[in-house]
């Protein structure tokens, strides 16, 4: 008995009891609790650095923007133009030159596309916030006030729809709003050809308001008013793009004067094609009609054959020359070098037929003189 008490660990009985038991079980989930927790605001520590630009960035939320946009439509009218009564509106305006051409001889007009830009100031449109500039989509157009500018020698004009407007709207938090659109437009160009084809143009590009005369609406040019991309790749074809000039001028009318912007496109014509298709025939089919003062006066088939030949050919030339022009009722250069190389061809065919005529009848003078002579001495 003794022995076996020796043997005996030597632990105090309270450790083993059923209270010390919950308690080192309630120590064991404290110590993991404490590491989960640990472990989890180091992840949380990882997550918020890896996200730091995002913490850092303005909360701005879709519902502040949208609580802006509530309160600046809230009793708009976008039927009246700013400061309607009070100030002119000024809208000023620049342009964006995509291309240009092909331009049409025939109908006299030229196609171009172009970005358009108007800007201007709307106090009905101010608002605070830590948002400077509302960048918004087509959709806000019809809800506020829009110039009602108009091409005014525009026969056909096109805005981009694909694939979707091809429209921008920004209005800042000071009231200024920022339009601009994509636009396509057949403009007339009225073509004065006296020169042909060593003629150059200025096509214009006429805008203005079509309702407000100038004490409602005043368009300005910005600084940099006009600017166009590469022309390298513009599909002028027969001409070259020599520079741009833009005006402003005041059109009188029945309703009002009016601020008309025009922007002219100066384009000069290149004389390649017609060097190779009209003037480069013509010269050497004059020079082949000379070569029949060169055959035997009495090679009447050769001659003759020659001779109309380069006058049909004279003729053929001609009439494709004036197919790529309207029906002008005025003489161009490319007429009166036609005419003249016709005239030349021409008058190569009637000398030979005036020298076969005078020789003829000489020949047969001299045979009727010859006869006579003979008749005596029979």
């Amino acid at each position: 008995m003794e022995s076996w008490r020796r043997r005996r660990p030597c632990f105090p009985l309270p450790l083993w009891s059923p209270r010390s038991r919950v308690k080192l079980l309630l120590l064991l989930l404290t110590v993991r609790l404490g590491s989960s927790t640990d472990k989890t605001d180091d992840e949380d520590d990882e997550d918020l650095a890896g996200n730091k630009t995002w913490v850092l960035s303005p909360k701005i939320h879709e519902g502040d923007v949208t609580r802006i946009l509530n309160s600046l439509l809230q009793g708009y009218d976008n039927k009246l133009r700013p400061d309607i009564g009070v100030t002119t509106t000024v809208i000023e305006t620049d342009v964006y030159v995509n291309s240009i051409g092909p331009v049409d001889p025939i109908n006299m007009e030229y196609t171009i596309d172009i970005i358009f830009a108007q800007t201007w100031y709307d106090s009905r449109l101010k608002f605070n916030s830590t948002m400077k500039v509302l960048m918004l989509n087509s959709n806000m157009v019809g809800k506020i006030w829009i110039p009602d500018t108009f091409f005014r020698n525009s026969r056909k004009s096109d805005a981009h729809w694909i694939t979707t407007p091809n429209r921008l709207l920004r209005i800042r938090n000071d009231g200024r709003v920022l339009y601009t659109l994509r636009l396509t437009i057949n403009a007339e160009c009225y073509l004065k050809l006296h020169n042909f084809p060593m003629d150059a143009h200025s096509c214009p590009l006429e805008f203005s308001s079509y309702g407000y005369p100038k004490n409602e609406i005043v368009y300005k040019w910005k600084k940099s008013s006009v600017e166009v991309a590469d022309p390298e790749y513009w599909r002028l074809y027969q001409f070259a793009f020599v520079g741009l000039r833009n005006t402003t001028d005041i059109s009188r009318t029945q309703s009002g004067d009016y601020v008309v912007m025009t922007i002219f496109f100066d384009l000069s014509r290149r004389m390649g094609y017609f060097t190779i298709q009209t003037y480069i025939p013509c010269i050497l089919t004059v020079v082949l009609s000379w070569v029949s003062f060169w055959i035997n006066k009495d090679a009447v088939p050769a001659r003759t054959s020659l001779g109309i030949t380069t006058v049909l050919t004279m003729t053929t030339l001609s009439t494709i020359a004036r197919k790529s022009l309207p029906k002008v009722s005025y003489v161009t250069a490319m007429d009166l070098f036609v005419s003249v190389c016709f005239i030349f061809v021409f008058a190569a065919l009637m000398e030979y037929g005036t020298l076969h005529y005078f020789t003829s009848n000489k020949t047969g003078t001299k045979k009727n003189d010859k006869q006579g002579n003979k008749k005596p001495g029979l």
